[in-house]
């Protein structure tokens, strides 16, 4: 007879021979999932191979989890009959994380128990109970109209008496979440666009707020607002007529849709979208996930920080669990565009438009943009001044200075002298 296989909150063991390891496999389980089953009499494949029950089996095993794991739980042992083989079911439940067993710390991934350090298991614990599932909402009479009307739309039905538990809304209280709180009709979540003019945010057009609703709502008339921006462009230089768009608008979708997926919402500050000149830049709260490399950032490899609520969006069908969306945006305009630090992520999506707009070579010059002129006059009042010293003193991002001072180097308004920490700019007034 076959019970299945291992996950993570299930474990087998042949014997209680292997009672050590199964100790292990019980504090790797509590520390992910804060609850595990331990079956002995069980093959790692899920073959029921019977256990040998003595006198003292049950007590041994009750106390190797007393003396092991620390702080100390109670389990449930209950011996099971199954294809007329006796087997040991171990359960356990704890909200103390995190747990020890013989002194070391262990969590569970996928069927495996990984020793880690007592501080990575810290930041491990701090990040799960940092979960939009698992804080409540300050708010508790919520209503899910809007929500239930999207999956509508989708021919998905939802069960009044069900939903609830079925879409996580819940924490282990059976108190309304975090989650439930950005997905109902009412909230105090608020998404902005805003709109400036010119290159940086000294003159601010126009502020729209798309919330204090369904936060899945707001996304969806965020879309809309930006793709009507997405004006077609001609070019009558040559002897063809061209048109384009102002931007990819695929690409922004990406990213503003992931913006909105793995966004620290426990920081109570949404994404936001800034419009620009000559730009759109899509801010996220939140670096990368714990143990997500850039490397795997870059190839498009997936951790959600939203687990719960990536599961909706799929089912509403905003985003596909694909992993394309990151390869997408580098392909059409390179890594530059993301500039990750600790506690944001923000994608930079450039207008197409950008050289029509006044930096192309014309014939009676160099055209800089007003970006361009204010990177040239700190040039020209300190040589030696760093791209960091740039980004600080305009307040742009590093990855923008570094764009336009690559265009400026490609047009041969600028050279650099020198090596790269100790050389100087040279601005060339005769291009100008």
């Amino acid at each position: 007879m076959n019970i299945g296989t291992e996950t993570e909150w299930v474990e087998f063991k042949k014997t209680t021979g292997e009672l050590r390891e199964g100790i292990i496999s019980l504090a790797s389980m509590l520390n992910k999932n804060g609850k595990g089953i331990l079956y002995f009499g069980v093959r790692n494949d899920g073959e029921v191979v019977g256990q040998q029950i003595g006198d003292r089996t049950m007590r041994e095993i009750s106390q190797g989890i007393a003396n092991a794991i620390k702080p100390q739980i109670i389990p449930t042992i209950i011996t099971e009959l199954c294809d007329e083989k006796n087997i040991i079911k171990v359960t356990v439940n704890g909200e103390e994380k995190p747990y020890s067993a013989y002194g070391k710390y262990y969590m569970r991934s996928a069927d495996e128990d990984r020793e880690i350090s007592p501080g990575q298991l810290r930041t491990l614990m701090l990040s799960i109970a940092d979960t939009i599932v698992n804080i409540e909402a300050n708010n508790q009479e919520l209503t899910f109209e809007q929500l239930k009307t999207l999956y509508a739309g989708n021919e998905l039905t939802l069960r009044e008496n069900t939903f609830k538990q079925n879409l996580n809304l819940l924490t282990r209280n059976g108190t309304y979440n975090l989650m439930a709180s950005i997905l109902a009709d009412v909230n105090s979540y608020s998404i902005k666009v805003a709109v400036f003019r010119g290159s940086d945010k000294t003159d601010l057009m126009k502020r729209n707020e798309y919330g204090y609703k369904c936060m899945l709502v707001a996304v969806k008339q965020v879309l809309d607002y930006i793709e009507a921006l997405n004006e077609t462009t001609v070019d009558l230089s040559g002897s063809l007529r061209k048109e384009s768009k102002l931007f990819d608008f695929s690409c922004f979708r990406e990213a503003w849709l992931n913006a909105c997926l793995h966004n620290r919402w426990s920081r109570q500050t949404p994404p936001a979208v800034y419009v620009f000149d000559n730009r759109i830049e899509i801010v996220s709260v939140g670096g990368l996930p714990e143990g997500l490399t850039l490397e795997e950032f870059y190839e498009g490899k997936s951790k959600p920080v939203n687990l719960e609520l990536q599961q909706i969006m799929v089912q509403l069908d905003y985003i596909e669990q694909t992993g394309h969306g990151v390869p997408l945006i580098v392909s059409r305009y390179g890594k530059e565009v993301f500039d990750i630090t600790e506690n944001f992520i923000t994608v930079t999506i450039p207008f197409n438009n950008v050289k029509e707009k006044g930096r192309l070579q014309r014939d009676e010059g160099f055209v800089p943009d007003e970006c361009d002129r204010k990177i040239l006059n700190l040039m020209e009042e300190d040589s030696g001044i760093t791209v960091r010293g740039l980004s600080e003193q305009m307040g742009l991002g590093m990855t923008t200075i570094t764009k336009h001072i690559r265009v400026l180097r490609e047009m041969g308004v600028i050279e650099r002298e020198g090596s790269k920490k100790s050389g100087q700019w040279r601005v060339n007034k005769l291009v100008l």
